[in-house]
């Protein structure tokens, strides 16, 4: 069978978080995917693994450390969630994404297995979207022989597809507000959801971070006799300097002074990377991985991670989806201004004396986000920073709607206007913003990856 019709095939399955009026949510549970990856010859268990949980910054913690490992020899898997352009941007093994070939003969493995254990009636349902993405790359990783697997959880932890491996270590990020219609109302719920990926007598590598999150994983993991491993001490002071567009700066691993250098810009960033760093050294001392600090500053600086506060000339992208991550840009925004007024006022002469104006930056933002966001909110944070704001829905069942989203402008005071699709919005932003203004494509991992893609044409 070809690409196409597995790519066809797959998408029909595609919106399980979303249940057209009158219908039922989905229910979720581990039991059916246990079922389908026996069927399989359960892959899951033929790889050791790291699995990685959080609201925010999971992709990031994964594709640093599975970074770290490459450097440091070993053959790694990567699954991650959502795709920005293609699908096969999921499942990586050694930094490239699966070859279509590849996608198409084992989604048709997972595709005819899961058939044939609905109609013998050992499942209910045919697998979603998310659990047939998850069979795939594991039956991927078992037949590379991988050396080790960095799994990014989907959603939650404790139902989610991936929860089903024995994970070496199991990471959690930072929690925050987010699928509350399906994880809870409280930042404490939510965490116990996360937990669901800690393991009796195993390892959480996390970070102090919210009360309630710290109560709630330190509550699970006790009663599991879980060891903790607090990746704080892996995070430089608040005063230490970066780079724009990069963090670069010292720090000491394993009582030796390494440069980190990465490409994942924004001092939040920070804590993702001690997550992973953590994690190495962790990998390195209790499971027989042979890393050296050298490694480690490899794998951090060669990490690739797109469309996360990435820079294509004027053009900056975000798939910032949530609060949190609305204000880890606002952040960014903020540190890219005073960098920008520290370099205006070494400059020459002409803008000490007042000889001419400073000059002004036009920013633009391209914005569309799911309609379970808190689309208020999110404008909130974000709109009254740029000086024109285009709405667009983004492609997915789920899109918030324009009236939505212009209800939401409306109500900050902010100057919009309406664009149908996201390349309509970037070509309308081109002609609004001038070459030494910003652009900015955030709201959704979807509009960024169709944003992305005319950018990267």
């Amino acid at each position: 069978m070809s690409y196409a019709a597995a790519i066809e095939s797959l998408f029909a399955l595609a919106g399980e978080l979303h249940a057209p009026a009158g219908q039922p949510r989905r229910k979720f549970e581990l039991g059916q995917m246990r079922v389908l990856a026996a069927a399989l010859g359960d892959p899951q268990m033929q790889f050791p693994s790291v699995l990685i949980a959080g609201t925010n910054g999971k992709g990031s913690t994964s594709a640093t450390l599975a970074s770290i490992l490459r450097a440091a020899g070993y053959r790694v898997g990567l699954y991650t969630s959502p795709h920005l352009m293609r699908v096969n941007e999921r499942v990586w093994i050694d930094g490239n994404d699966i070859s279509d070939d590849d996608f198409a003969r084992f989604y048709f493995q997972v595709d005819d297995t899961a058939r044939r254990l609905v109609d013998q009636g050992r499942l209910p349902d045919h697998p979603s979207f998310f659990e047939s993405m998850t069979a795939l790359a594991f039956c991927v990783f078992a037949e590379a022989k991988i050396d080790i697997a960095v799994l990014e959880v989907g959603m939650g932890g404790r139902l989610d597809a991936t929860n089903i491996v024995e994970p070496l270590v199991s990471v959690i990020t930072d929690i925050s507000l987010d699928h509350m219609e399906w994880l809870g109302p409280t930042i404490t719920a939510i965490a116990h959801e996360k937990a669901g990926i800690l393991r009796q007598n195993g390892v959480m590598v996390t970070l102090p971070q919210h009360p309630e999150a710290n109560y709630a994983l330190g509550e699970v993991a006790t009663s599991l006799n879980v060891r903790g491993v607090n990746a704080a001490e892996y995070i430089p002071s608040r005063t230490t300097h970066s780079d724009a567009g990069r963090n670069h700066y010292a720090l000491q691993v394993k009582g030796w002074s390494i440069e980190v250098d990465s490409p994942l810009a924004g001092q939040h960033q920070r804590r993702n990377l001690a997550l992973a760093i953590a994690t190495a050294v962790e990998l390195c001392n209790c499971h027989g991985y042979k890393i050296i600090t050298a490694n480690i500053e490899q794998g951090i600086r060669d990490t690739r991670w797109p469309g996360r506060m990435e820079r294509f000339g004027n053009v900056l992208l975000d798939v910032g989806h949530n609060p949190a991550g609305a204000w880890a840009l606002r952040s960014v925004l903020a540190e890219m201004e005073t960098q920008k007024q520290i370099l205006h006022s070494a400059q020459d002469d002409k803008f000490r004396n007042g000889q001419d104006d400073k000059p002004v930056e036009f920013k633009t933002l391209i914005f569309g986000c799911l309609g379970d966001k808190p689309v208020a909110e999110l404008a909130q944070i974000l709109f009254p920073l740029f000086d024109h704001v285009l709405l667009t829905p983004v492609d997915s069942p789920r899109s918030a709607s324009i009236e939505e989203l212009s209800k939401a402008a409306d109500a900050v005071g902010a100057d919009f206007e309406l664009c149908a699709d996201g390349e309509r919005a970037l070509e309308r932003a081109k002609k609004l913003t001038p070459p030494d203004g910003l652009i900015v494509g955030t709201g959704s991992v979807y509009l960024v990856g169709v944003l992305r893609r005319e950018l990267a044409r």
